[in-house]
């Protein structure tokens, strides 16, 4: 879990950095050094992501930049708007001042042109890691999982941008990025499974009609909280009346109970669903025995053991204390590289666990378990390399890349905020949400609605065969597709696998759209 303090010194090394990046660019304030266009929009308001915080005079001025990127040897007009527009209320009152970045192909037709919504998770993370990372027509080069680059990470067009495919919006939920209630509600107002939910759907509907895209085909993508917040939104605006065509889930928690590693501390559920993801680990690091030179074929193969032997054993073990035959340690030693101690101390193994035991004086990733640092070295100051190495440089990124877009503002842009301190995460009469009935209720109400589940196969925080578990509860005729790559919780952030995620994506739209 990221700490307050590291989030105040990852601002205040985006501040510092800012310039130093707009200068690597080619960045003047009047142009993205590519030849784009650029019209200025300085934002006198002053945006807090404090609990009790709220906006007094919202303003919905944007900022708009007119850009082309060359795909396949097709080049593409897009118009980029950055701004604030205020969710309102079915009574008209307004409720927030939400931030967003859109990007917009030139001369679409609004009626077949698809439209993105993007969300980040946290809950308190912005968007920045979906917007400067994955498929916008720019991105920053992090060299994941290797952690050899410094900040700030260049900014360079994105081969596998979407922009061919869907037009895109990348949302600041309340209390993230730039984004803040509005008096008389406080973005506390907003802490919460349901209310977070409502005051998006407000915000899209909003954005749909005051864009005129009503008629366009609807997409929500999430990563990470995003996959809880977004099945209770497509629930929510399926409920209203706005048909929701596709909903992708990046990096997925759909029911926080049933995760093992959620409450902290020793788990007391199940970590079945999170041992492929300690063999794939243990693959990578060359420390697991018990593969083959496929890490498909090692995985399947993983994947049935935790079902068929490791799923009743830890069971047991969580019962009673009892560990099972020493064969069947044996085989969670040579299918993860894990000693044997290890094993017996802690069968039923949570992540945090696993990655300071795998390796000898050396502490993995959370987000990513090929990423390490040395026990003690600054790269283990927050106790999670993957973060410390990444967060910086976003940081500094979302700084710089702003005022590229036109787009100025006094306060410092907040990659995430305190709201997991005090997040009401109680839906559907449960302490801990579990959105998975969520998603069978929007199918119900949309039997044509598409579902892609996306993710990384290092990825130690929403494992993907856990995901497996998840959704396998749907019915057996949902029209749900599963997909995981080599990569971290951020699986676009590798360059191996970005391409491979674009392919997947775009075949994904053509059959949600029936597009050819």
């Amino acid at each position: 879990m990221r700490t307050i303090q590291s989030v105040l010194w990852s601002a205040r090394l985006g501040i510092a950095l800012a310039t130093l990046f707009v200068a690597a660019c080619g960045g003047d304030g009047g142009s993205d050094g590519s030849g784009a266009s650029t019209s200025q929009y300085l934002d006198p308001n002053h945006y807090s992501a404090a609990a009790g915080a709220s906006l007094s005079s919202p303003n919905e001025t944007t900022a708009v930049t007119h850009a082309s990127l060359t795909l396949a040897g097709t080049a593409i007009a897009y118009t980029a708007t950055a701004g604030h527009l205020s969710a309102l209320d079915s009574s008209g009152s307004p409720e927030a001042s939400i931030f967003y970045v859109a990007y917009s192909a030139d001369g679409a037709a609004a009626a077949t042109r698809p439209v993105t919504f993007f969300f980040n998770g946290g809950p308190g993370s912005a968007s920045a890691w979906l917007h400067l990372g994955s498929f916008a027509p720019k991105r920053l080069v992090t060299g994941a999982p290797a952690t050899t680059l410094t900040v700030p990470f260049a900014y360079v067009d994105n081969n596998e941008s979407l922009i061919d495919t869907t037009d895109m919006v990348f949302v600041d939920a309340v209390g993230t990025g730039l984004s803040e209630a509005i008096a008389p509600h406080t973005n506390q107002t907003y802490w919460g499974v349901d209310v977070d939910a409502a005051v998006l759907r407000d915000f899209i509907q909003r954005w749909l009609t005051v864009n005129g895209r009503t008629a366009s085909p609807l997409f929500l993508y999430g990563e990470s909280y995003g996959t809880t917040r977004v099945p209770v939104l497509t629930r929510l605006l399926e409920t209203a009346g706005q048909r929701v065509h596709g909903v992708v889930e990046q990096s997925t928690i759909v029911d926080y109970n049933s995760n093992c590693s959620v409450t902290g501390g020793k788990p007391t559920v199940n970590c079945a669903g999170f041992l492929p993801t300690y063999a794939a680990v243990g693959d990578y690091w060359h420390l697991a025995t018990g593969g083959t030179s496929d890490l498909d074929t090692d995985i399947a193969t993983v994947r049935s053991y935790a079902d068929a032997t490791y799923e009743p054993d830890a069971a047991a073990w969580l019962a009673t204390g009892t560990l099972p035959p020493a064969s069947h340690v044996a085989a969670l030693v040579a299918f993860t590289g894990l000693s044997t101690a290890t094993w017996d101390t802690q069968f039923d193994m949570d992540y945090d666990t696993f990655r300071h035991h795998l390796i000898a004086n050396t502490v993995l990733g959370v987000y990513d378990g090929r990423m390490s640092a040395a026990v003690g070295s600054a790269l283990d100051s927050q106790d999670d390399p993957s973060d410390t190495f990444l967060e910086p440089g976003f940081q500094a990124g979302m700084n710089a890349v702003l005022p590229l877009l036109g787009f100025t503002n006094p306060t410092p842009y907040v990659m995430t905020s305190d709201a997991i301190d005090t997040w009401n995460f109680s839906h559907g009469g449960r302490s801990l949400p579990d959105v998975v009935p969520d998603l069978g209720t929007a199918i119900t109400l949309d039997p044509s609605l598409k579902i892609l589940f996306l993710g990384g196969e290092h990825d130690l925080i929403t494992p993907f065969h856990q995901t497996e578990l998840d959704v396998a509860r749907l019915s057996s005729d949902s029209p749900v597709a599963l997909q995981f790559f080599p990569g971290g919780h951020m699986t676009y952030l590798d360059d191996s696998t970005r391409p491979l995620m674009k392919a997947r994506l775009a075949a994904f739209y053509a059959s949600a759209t029936g597009a050819q």
